[in-house]
């Protein structure tokens, strides 16, 4: 599935889904980004994984020292590139979030939003173990999901985004409980609270869970 965001969802398609997106919505966006804004400092190295068009990186560009985005999708790269150019270089990279090409402690702050532990389809012990690998010790793993709260919400966002032909009509008998189904394949699932938890038992590692907004919900990951 995490194919999905390479085949079909990608580049020009994937900002559309953000450009049409209702007030409550944008609203949550800048909630978000805002949050991690909060969490950076001017010195930091900073790694996003799943970047896409580099919609998030622009914003964290000039509040760190320097930025990294990784994507499987070689066409929202581009995009990124093509906007991003002068402000990025090389820092685009091509990779899977689950086997980062980065030494040990290379970052101070690594971050996975916008459900994106859910949405890449990959090993989520594995992906937070990766992400732990590449930060600093005193460094943080940020990662995010949606709120209870904001399923309304989101699923309005994504009726739009289906009946823009941006993913496949709806299956509404499937789709419920946090979970949004389409007639083409595209299934998005949600991270909450207690699976947070649960993969931070598993790691051995302490983590915080802070909701925001009534819309997003963020997992912290200190790395000692």
């Amino acid at each position: 599935m995490g194919e999905y965001y390479s085949d079909c969802l990608s580049a020009w398609r994937l900002k559309k889904c953000y450009d049409i997106a209702p007030k409550r919505t944008r609203q949550y966006l800048e909630a978000e980004i805002s949050y991690i804004l909060s969490k950076i400092d001017q010195q930091d190295s900073v790694l996003e994984l799943g970047c896409g068009y580099g919609r998030i990186l622009r914003r964290l560009v000039p509040f760190c020292t320097k930025i990294t985005g990784i994507d499987i999708s070689l066409e929202s790269l581009a995009l990124g590139l093509n906007e991003l150019q002068p402000i990025l270089g090389r820092n685009l990279l091509q990779v899977n979030a689950d086997t980062l090409p980065f030494a040990n402690e290379q970052f101070d702050f690594v971050l996975c939003v916008q459900n994106g532990i859910s949405a890449f389809k990959l090993d989520s012990l594995s992906l937070v173990k990766e992400s732990m690998r590449v930060t600093r010790s005193g460094g943080l793993c940020l990662f995010s999901s949606y709120s209870e709260k904001f399923w309304g919400h989101r699923l309005e966002w994504f009726r739009l985004q289906s009946e823009q032909g941006l993913i496949g009509p709806i299956n509404w008998e499937e789709t419920r409980n946090g979970i949004i189904v389409c007639e083409d394949g595209f299934r998005a699932t949600t991270y909450r609270a207690k699976d947070f938890k649960e993969l931070a038992a598993r790691l051995g590692v302490r983590c915080q869970v802070i909701e925001v907004d009534d819309s997003c919900l963020f997992c912290e990951i200190p790395v000692k």
